[in-house]
């Protein structure tokens, strides 16, 4: 999770506009705040829900996600610290693991909420796997003010997929 920003009033229609470096915690430029439709707004109560479960005892700074799978399911997951640092995980990717390891393997659209007035960016690990299975829309939520919504091409305009880890010759 990168740096957080605030977030608009609630139900205040905010359009947003990224910063010319695009640099870390700037939203793209292409993120919009404005009211959510019905399935977009029930995943972003869900990531919400899910940041009560969150345990992350050394940064104190719970995370919840929600996805929305293809055929109208949501599941949910929130971060899970631990001491070494590197086996913690994300609340979007926990969300995503959770859906997969009930069956699902496309999911549409994903929502992340942190504390109040924290609007989150996904790390770039949680993007790369929001790609694998799908994601096209990016719920960034706050328990404060109107969401920004993402398309996920523009926090990843260029992801790894299968075609980029195939050998490119027969030797290989």
């Amino acid at each position: 999770m990168s740096a957080p920003k605030r977030a608009a009033r609630p139900g205040r229609v905010v359009k947003t506009r990224g910063s010319a470096a695009g640099g870390e915690g700037a939203e793209p430029s292409s993120s919009r705040r404005e009211r959510l439709r019905d399935d977009h707004a029930r995943l972003a109560r869900a990531a919400a829900r899910a940041r009560r479960r969150a345990y992350a005892p050394y940064s104190r700074f719970p995370v919840g996600a929600a996805v929305l799978t293809t055929d109208g399911m949501i599941y949910t997951g929130c971060n899970v610290e631990n001491a070494s640092y590197g086996l913690s995980l994300c609340a979007e990717r926990v969300a995503i693991h959770t859906a997969v390891a009930q069956g699902r393997r496309r999911v549409t659209a994903l929502a992340v909420a942190g504390p109040a007035g924290a609007t989150l960016m996904p790390c770039g690990a949680c993007r790369q796997v929001m790609d694998e299975f799908g994601v096209q829309t990016v719920i960034l939520a706050s328990a404060r003010g109107a969401p920004a919504i993402v398309s996920l091409s523009d926090l990843l305009p260029w992801p790894f997929t299968g075609i980029s880890i195939r050998p490119r010759h027969a030797s290989l």
